[in-house]
């Protein structure tokens, strides 16, 4: 076996014989300072390797935020199922008023309609004669208000009125719009009198029911279509009662799907009981990025109280990043620009904020940008580990 002597042991093994103890000593002494300088320089490499330096060009570009870590009550939360429903206040029936026959549709489940957008057209023997009632009527207003009060009595002119009024006003009451109606009045063609009329979206949304198929006969308040603008839902919390005490409306909340936790707020509390679970209701609402979101999703929900807890250490949830090894990491700044990873241990997740341990009060954590700073480490071909 071929053994290699260390650089040390070389150096003394080629010192000559005869030379003096005190050179000896001073030789070594001199070998072993260069071993240690070298050895230090090493670990000062290593220590550079674990950090990534940006400029506050590239802080900016990544919208880098960096904060105190400092202890803070946080509230507590109250925890409940809770179920993902249509916001009612943003959704819309689409009905006939009068008996129907369907003749064409103009939009199917899925899409997205606008205010005033055609929807279906309808045919009715009912909207037919209302329709002949009213061009009749508004012929006869037109001759008379041209002649005028001077030329035609004052009972006729006003019965012509009432008449044309009345005949407009029902095929309003039928489901023609204003706009209709006038166009049908400027048209002045008995063909037009055929009893078709359209029902328009009533709102902008998605199409989220169209439970009807062409040619059949649709009756008096029967829904058509569902309309409802999803980019804000709500979420249906159950409460035990004894916890009511602690919620108020426009508490903060967070709702955890499949995607992670979003933010929500506390916008209704019922005031009577389910009598099968006898829970009291608390309705969130919450947004809807991407339509992410369906009703009839079951979700987790969090509600911060009006209570607080004694002062903790705590980061948001974004400032958290995974490791190679799976472990939880934060970023500090050690120096202006220079960023490493310190890996910390959660304790709880509270509010939106993570509690944390193995990390000292006073160091500048990054709240916001983690996820960029972990990728320009990560560019170095440095293995982000920090034990």
């Amino acid at each position: 076996m071929n053994i290699q002597p260390s650089p040390l042991l070389a150096l003394l093994l080629a010192l000559p014989l005869g030379l003096p103890l005190a050179a000896r000593e001073q030789a070594h002494s001199a070998a072993e300072g260069n071993h240690q300088e070298a050895g230090g320089e090493q670990e000062h490499d290593h220590e550079d390797e674990n950090r990534v330096h940006l400029d506050a060009r590239q802080q900016r570009a990544a919208g880098i935020r960096v904060e105190v870590l400092t202890p803070r009550p946080l509230a507590e939360q109250i925890e409940a199922p809770g179920e993902i429903r249509l916001n009612a206040y943003a959704t819309s029936l689409v009905t006939p008023r009068i008996a129907a026959q369907i003749i064409a549709r103009h939009a199917h489940l899925g899409d997205r309609v606008n205010v005033g957008q055609p929807l279906v057209t309808l045919s009715s023997v009912e909207m037919a004669e209302a329709q002949g009632q009213f061009l009749v009527a508004a012929r006869e207003w037109q001759r008379v208000r041209k002649l005028g009060k001077k030329v035609v009595s004052a009972r006729r002119y006003l019965e012509s009125r009432v008449a044309y009024q009345q005949a407009r006003a029902r095929l309003l009451a039928y489901g023609m719009t204003r706009k209709q109606a006038d166009r049908l009045a400027r048209g002045g063609k008995t063909s037009l009198a055929d009893g078709r009329f359209e029902l328009l979206a009533p709102q902008a949304g998605t199409v989220i029911r169209d439970d009807f198929v062409v040619g059949q006969r649709a009756e008096p308040g029967q829904v058509l279509f569902e309309i409802s603008d999803e980019s804000r839902l709500w979420v249906e919390a159950r409460i035990e009662p004894r916890w009511l005490e602690r919620i108020r409306v426009g508490a903060a909340a967070r709702v955890r799907v499949d995607q992670g936790w979003l933010p929500a707020k506390v916008i209704q509390i019922h005031h009577k009981l389910d009598e099968t679970t006898r829970t009291l209701g608390v309705r969130l609402s919450l947004d809807n990025p991407n339509d992410r979101l369906h009703p009839g999703q079951f979700v987790e929900v969090a509600i911060d109280s009006d209570r607080h807890g004694d002062p903790v250490l705590s980061v948001p949830l974004r400032a958290l990043m995974r490791g190679p090894d799976g472990d939880w990491q934060l970023y500090l700044e050690v120096e202006p620009g220079e960023f490493e990873p310190r890996e910390v241990r959660v304790t709880r997740q509270l509010g939106g904020r993570a509690l944390i341990d193995g990390i000292e009060a006073g160091v500048r954590v990054v709240v916001d940008g983690a996820f960029f700073v972990q990728s320009e480490l990560a560019k170095t071909g440095f293995a982000v580990h920090n034990h």
